[in-house]
């Protein structure tokens, strides 16, 4: 069982939530998300939001202000093998309600289908806001170049 370390990142002019599934080794060792060097999600954003791409937790922190954008998991614990979504098991959810009480969000996207998934199983109806799926940034995800991700994401500039 895995225990999801990273605090949700959020302030109280967030309107984007952006759920995944659950932390990867890697952005669990460096403390902060998607910090795998492969993962595409830092490149999609800044592209998106014309942006600098960030490199330190600072800048991606400032980005995420900048662009009213919170980000969080699904999953407070689980089963799962290395970061691979698929293999994740016996999923206890993370608490969404600290995010949704101190902050303006108006939509949930999601990255990777695991994480739309796990939340619909887990929060169907909970909150009311509108749901965008968007394909994972993940290097897993090799059948969408960035191109492909970057107009999928683009949803998100009309928040």
């Amino acid at each position: 069982m895995e225990k999801h370390t990273l605090e949700p990142f959020y302030n109280n002019d967030s309107k984007i939530l952006i759920l995944g599934s659950f932390p990867s080794v890697k952005s669990r060792e460096v403390g902060f998300y998607y910090s795998h060097p492969q993962n595409r999600f830092w490149k999609v954003l800044a592209y998106i939001f014309n942006e600098e791409i960030p490199t330190s937790i600072e800048e991606k922190k400032e980005l995420l202000k900048r662009n009213k954008i919170a980000l969080f998991d699904v999953c407070a614990t689980c089963d799962i093998k290395a970061s691979s979504d698929a293999s994740i098991k016996n999923v206890v959810p993370n608490n969404l309600e600290e995010i949704f009480n101190n902050s303006k969000i108006k939509v949930i996207a999601f990255d990777g289908k695991t994480a739309y998934n796990l939340y619909q199983k887990y929060f169907k109806d909970k909150y009311d806001v509108e749901l965008i799926s968007l394909p994972s940034t993940s290097p897993a995800n090799a059948t969408w170049d960035m191109q492909r991700l970057i107009n999928e994401y683009r949803v998100l500039n009309k928040y």
